[in-house]
């Protein structure tokens, strides 16, 4: 697979999930979008799945990052530790930059 997105983040970055409604095959949890995170790692370029649904090439492949969610940010009546986290694997088109503190 030659075609590739160069990746915009590095791992520590401060990212946010776009908040859309897509229809069809998504590969970005609806319970993440719309939150802040941290880029834990670059998991690699892949074509990308929602085209990949549709008999598309998927090209140029996306960069895919492991990204580090507060429970907390995400549930926010969640009564476990401050420090619990979940990480999403999430392709670079759904990721925004965020200057916040994750």
């Amino acid at each position: 697979m030659s075609a590739k997105v160069p990746p915009l983040f590095e791992s520590g970055a401060h990212v946010k999930v776009r908040f859309a409604h897509a229809a069809g095959h998504v590969r970005t949890p609806a319970y993440v979008r719309g939150h802040r995170g941290v880029v834990e790692r670059l998991c690699g370029s892949y074509a990308n799945p929602e085209e990949l649904a549709y008999a598309r090439s998927g090209l140029p492949a996306k960069p895919l990052y492991r990204v580090r969610f507060r429970q907390e940010e995400l549930w926010p009546d969640y009564r476990g530790d401050s420090s619990d986290t979940v990480d999403v694997e999430i392709f670079e088109h759904w990721l925004e930059p965020d200057g916040g503190t994750g």
